[in-house]
């Protein structure tokens, strides 16, 4: 499958999705959209453990639950945007150079 026809799931990022993401995910979806990624995860991943949940959504659809009104394609926790903030390698003191051979302090070591 392209890039194109992937961009066309309802779920964004589908094949990288943590099952337990996925399950929270797809509770937005109605019978059409389920039906699109079933059909997809049969011809690409065929993961048992995905089609059984996604199996299991459909069949809760198919019994008269309601999509619920969250957003498949909201902000994912799991790619999480990069850190904002001040560079944490920057310091203001000088470097610590190491001891010479012998350090007075510490009589095992050979000054």
């Amino acid at each position: 499958m392209s890039n194109d026809e992937r961009s066309t799931l309802p779920v964004p990022d589908y094949d990288h999705l943590p099952l337990a993401t996925l399950t929270d995910r797809i509770r937005s979806l109605d019978a059409a959209g389920l039906g699109d990624l079933i059909v997809y995860e049969e011809a690409h991943g065929a993961r048992e453990p995905v089609l059984t949940v996604l199996r299991a959504r459909a069949d809760q659809l198919a019994a008269g639950a309601e999509p619920s009104g969250g957003n498949p394609a909201a902000a994912q926790p799991e790619h999480a945007p990069a850190p904002q903030g001040p560079d944490l390698g920057a310091t203001d003191t000088p470097p610590i150079n190491p001891p010479s051979q012998g350090v007075p302090t510490n009589p095992a070591q050979p000054r």
